[in-house]
């Protein structure tokens, strides 16, 4: 027998549209402009008004809505799109072409530019420099290319240098170099051969490159600097005492066991200070000097500005995210003439549904555009609102506790719309340029229910670290006390915790001299 069941499901479709809101307002600036342009050779209906030709003011003060004067039936545009999807070759004939030709304006109706928007769009939108300049490799290369050895040293050296990380440091056993060597040249090699060769590579500039720890990386500098003839008697008996200390008692320097180093190396303190002070002159990634250009060069686009106007906050979005998109006028002549025909065959309405097609989707990427900055405008004003103090004054301290649902109550917006705005979205400030996320954090309670930020404790406790006594610095429980007698009550754990996050290590290593 046959059984039936009804169910009930509560199911969320989200549109086109919607879809590609979110998927805007989740990126950043530099991936916008990135995005607008694919949008522009993929759509001929849409363009990108140029300035120059542009009658009006573009900067005439507007709403901060955006507002376009294109409007289009969303129910009809949903028709069209099943229709399509569906394969039918059936072509509407009651295509209404009123509303694609109700703006004869050929230029911009798509005016986003107001006080809410700052700079020139034009000037913004320059090409970003690029450093060049040679790579770590290629100057190993070159100084190889320098020398005349043979050619299987030659390639032994080859595969030395393209083994060496971006620090310096030949990472690769020297058993995997001789095999890597016989099965991609096919050349037999003996492992000494290689230990040779390395040593050979080890010479050149900087110092301390092809090094295979960090202990090695620091020797290799400091016997180069020993050979260095125009050195003072007193710093190469410095030099001698830290090459010492290196070779023969490296786990005591790491650890900074200052005292029983004085007492292995027979020396007073005095003497101790100047030869932790040469060593910490060496560099333990030499190879981190040279600019690696196989990568592109990272540059943090604001997305918003906050000014502090006598006291009263202003808050402007990017020029690049306000860009001057209409729809083109071709499209809309092309429409006209079609319009215009008496008898029109197959082919007439096929154009025309293409047409209308094209610009559809121009408008709906105008308007996610639009939504994308006004989402973001009251994101960041909310933000703003809520840490108003911080961004008058800049202190730390000042940071209120704040969470993503926070702003959405302030916003009406979902969770996930604060989370994707607020994320890889920098706001520029007179005290310096700030990821979204970092002005959400989670609350501490004090001694007198009062919360706060955890950034405020971070804060306190990095200006704690950093006044501490040198010679003996704080452990995690006097950083715990210490900040229990200032009224915040947190765990040890959590203090270890934030310390880490602040990139301080454990007090036996803070230990100075």
């Amino acid at each position: 027998m046959f059984k039936q069941k009804l169910q009930q499901k509560l199911v969320q479709k989200l549109s086109p549209q919607h879809i590609q809101l979110m998927k805007l307002l989740q990126i950043p600036t530099a991936a916008l402009e990135e995005r607008i342009k694919e949008e522009l050779e993929a759509n001929p209906a849409l363009e990108e008004q140029q300035l120059e030709n542009n009658i009006s003011d573009p900067f005439a003060p507007t709403s901060a809505s955006g507002d376009t004067n294109f409007e289009y039936d969303e129910e009809k545009t949903s028709a069209n799109n099943d229709e399509e999807n569906s394969g039918s070759v059936e072509i509407d004939t009651s295509i209404d072409l009123s509303d694609y030709l109700d703006n004869d304006d050929e230029t911009s109706s798509y005016k986003t530019q107001s006080d809410n928007y700052s700079g020139d769009p034009d000037e913004d939108r320059g090409p970003i420099p690029i450093p060049v300049s040679e790579t770590f490799h290629e100057n190993l290369m070159h100084q190889l290319g320098m020398l005349d050895i043979p050619d299987t040293e030659n390639y032994i050296a080859t595969q030395i240098i393209g083994s060496i990380d971006e620090d310096g440091y030949l990472r690769r056993d020297i058993e995997a170099l001789a095999d890597d060597i016989a099965f991609a040249l096919n050349i037999m090699v003996t492992e000494q051969q290689v230990l040779n060769t390395l040593y050979l590579v080890q010479t050149f500039e900087p110092a301390g490159v092809g090094a295979r720890d960090l202990q090695e990386c620091l020797i290799l500098q400091i016997k180069r600097q020993l050979t260095n003839a125009n050195s003072k008697p007193d710093k190469q008996k410095t030099l001698e005492y830290a090459l010492s200390t290196i070779e023969n008692y490296f786990d005591e320097f790491a650890k900074k066991h200052f005292e029983k180093l004085a007492r292995l190396l027979d020396i007073n303190s005095d003497r101790l200070k100047d030869i932790m002070a040469e060593i910490l002159k060496l560099n333990p990634k030499p190879g981190g000097s040279f600019t690696p250009t196989d990568k592109s060069t990272l540059y943090i686009i604001p997305d918003f500005t906050i000014h502090n106007n006598n006291g009263k906050l202003e808050l402007t979005l990017n020029a690049r995210n306000a860009p001057d998109l209409y729809i083109s006028s071709t499209y809309k002549d092309m429409l006209k003439e079609y319009g215009r025909a008496t008898n029109k065959t197959r082919q007439h309405k096929e154009a025309i549904l293409f047409i209308k097609q094209k610009i559809d989707s121009a408008k709906w990427f105008i308007d996610a555009i639009k939504q994308r900055q006004q989402t973001m405008l009251k994101t960041m004003e909310a933000i703003m609102r809520y840490q108003y103090d911080f961004f008058l004054s800049g202190d730390e301290t000042s940071l209120r506790p704040m969470i993503l649902k926070d702003i959405a109550d302030i916003t009406a917006y979902d969770i996930s719309t604060i989370s994707r705005v607020s994320n890889s979205k920098y706001v520029q400030t007179e005290f310096g340029t700030f990821k979204l996320k970092t002005f959400f954090s989670e609350a501490l309670q004090t001694e007198s229910g009062d919360e706060v930020s955890t950034h405020e404790v971070k804060k306190i406790l990095s200006t704690m670290i950093e006044g501490e006594s040198k010679r003996k610095p704080l452990s995690d429980q006097k950083l715990t006390q210490e900040l229990t007698k200032q009224g915040y009550n947190i765990a040890r754990r959590t203090v270890a915790k934030y310390r880490e996050q602040l990139n301080f290590p454990v007090a036996r290593l803070r230990k100075q001299l």
